[in-house]
């Protein structure tokens, strides 16, 4: 058993424990909005958005992107567990900044293993065989931040399943300060003014 597996299994242990009334909570969270945000380990919507068990759904991928998995997600919240509210929550130095699509197909398509990055860029230090199966992906890297959360509001905003009246705000964390920036541009298709 490797010893993360052993980290997760106690916490888990000691979480439980102490789990109260938690399995009572209701499946819609009780705040009723939904965040759509990167899955980057120094992001903790619950404490940047002041979130706690049972309050809102949190929608995490790669840059917070606003892929079909995420629209479907954010879908499901309404219609079927009642959220009335969106946000989109890109972040500052992310690494989807890092890389394009060619770049990562790339790299796949040499190997399988885990790249290596450093000042001239990302590099592929695998042997063995790669896959062109990236080619079939639209990997969503961001080249602008705030142009990427534009981008992801109105494509949700446009989406035919999404209503009209769901407000949706468009901002970025900045993993310095912790703050939420608004990105006005997005908020205005997002809320419609």
């Amino acid at each position: 058993m490797s010893q993360t597996l052993q980290a997760v299994l106690a916490a888990n242990k000691t979480y439980a424990a102490d789990f109260g009334d938690k399995g009572n909570l209701p499946m819609p969270p009780g705040r009723r909005f939904a965040v759509l945000t990167c899955m980057d380990a120094r992001l903790d919507p619950a404490k940047f958005a002041g979130l706690s068990e049972g309050d809102a759904h949190v929608i995490r991928n790669a840059g917070g992107r606003a892929s079909d998995d995420a629209i479907r997600s954010l879908v499901i919240s309404y219609k079927l567990l009642g959220t009335r509210e969106w946000f989109v929550i890109h972040h500052s130095n992310c690494g989807m900044e890092t890389f394009t699509d060619t770049v990562i197909r790339g790299l796949l398509a040499n190997s399988l293993e885990t790249a290596k990055v450093d000042a001239n860029g990302w590099h592929d230090v695998g042997q063995g065989l790669g896959s062109n199966e990236g080619d079939f992906i639209n990997w969503l890297t961001i080249s602008d931040q705030a142009k990427s959360v534009a981008e992801d509001v109105a494509r949700i905003r446009n989406h035919p399943l999404v209503p009209a009246n769901i407000p949706i705000y468009g901002y970025i964390y900045d993993v310095k300060t912790g703050e939420l920036v608004e990105v006005p541009e997005a908020t205005a298709v997002g809320v419609g003014i």
